[in-house]
């Protein structure tokens, strides 16, 4: 099966890397030359338009798109929306909203275009390890894309699954991502009380090492963060801001719809949010009240 990858960042262009390496033909479009001549270099076939990728594949086409989620993706699909025909499939395996997914499905299903969105997870890992897809749409589209998916997933029996209908694959992998900040946020939490404690001179590389094996919180995250503390023990040059690409957010409104507490989610966001305030007015404004109500001490900048 031939498919048309859009998008070449680096986990567009490490899929098509699988795929290639599943005895797939790959087309590839990015706005960015430099990414098509290296994919091209490894095989596939560079077009240089959204018109010159549709022309390379034969119909019924599959297009797979890696683009960022809101404006990009929407942009994209309105380049792609008239050069399609009946019968051709776009997949999303990005990061979109799933309201965004179910409202673009309706337009290109109108058009007789299937339509199916691909919750991806894996990261840059995902070449060499496979990814784990989380799909939405009809289940004869999923079903005849099979093939792609069993290359792309860890084995052809697990790692991936049609888990409902438009715009469940993105809400699944919504979920998925608000877990994630809070096991990272639990983690990150638990080494910084270990690293605090400095009368005990514990080694948090090697407990991280010792916690991978036969412990009930070894992961992946874990096997991460243990790799993260032997290059850089002390995090020396890395800024403690970190940035959130949206499902975390939506996953805390989702849960604020439903009336669903999710405490430990919700933290986990707030904190990301925290990291990045640098100069933080509500914190100047406690040290503040502070020194008001019992005349404590204010650390001056």
């Amino acid at each position: 099966m031939k498919i048309g990858m859009v998008g070449l960042g680096r986990m567009g262009a490490n899929m098509a890397l699988r795929l290639m390496k599943g005895g797939h033909e790959v087309a590839a479009f990015d706005p960015d030359p430099q990414p098509r001549k290296l994919l091209a270099g490894k095989g596939a076939t560079a077009a240089d338009s959204l018109g010159a990728l549709v022309a390379a594949l034969p119909a019924p086409r599959v297009l797979w798109l890696m683009i960022p989620a809101g404006e990009a993706t929407d942009a994209t699909l309105t380049g792609l929306s008239p050069l399609l025909a009946k019968g051709d499939t776009v997949v999303d395996g990005g990061n979109s909203n799933y309201k965004d997914t179910q409202r673009r499905a309706a337009t290109f299903e109108r058009n007789g275009v299937r339509y199916l969105d691909c919750g991806t997870s894996g990261g840059v890992w995902g070449l060499e390890n496979g990814y784990c897809l989380m799909i939405g749409g009809d289940e004869d589209a999923a079903d005849r894309l099979r093939p792609i998916f069993e290359t792309l997933a860890p084995a052809k029996d697990r790692g991936w699954a049609r888990v409902g209908p438009h715009g469940a694959g993105h809400f699944t992998k919504m979920i998925h991502n608000g877990i994630e900040y809070g096991l990272m946020q639990a983690y990150a939490e638990g080494f910084s009380i270990l690293q605090h404690k400095k009368d005990l001179d514990l080694d948090l590389q090697g407990i991280a090492e010792l916690w991978r094996h036969g412990s009930v919180v070894r992961s992946w995250l874990l096997d991460l963060t243990a790799a993260a503390l032997k290059e850089n023990p002390g995090m020396a040059g890395i800024a403690p801001h970190v940035a959130d690409s949206g499902e975390g957010r939506w996953t805390v409104q989702e849960a604020m719809d439903l009336d669903v507490p999710a405490p430990v989610i919700t933290l986990s966001l707030l904190q990301r949010l925290r990291s990045r305030d640098e100069d933080s007015y509500s914190d100047r404004l406690l040290a503040a009240m502070r020194q008001q109500f019992g005349g404590h001490a204010i650390k001056k900048t």
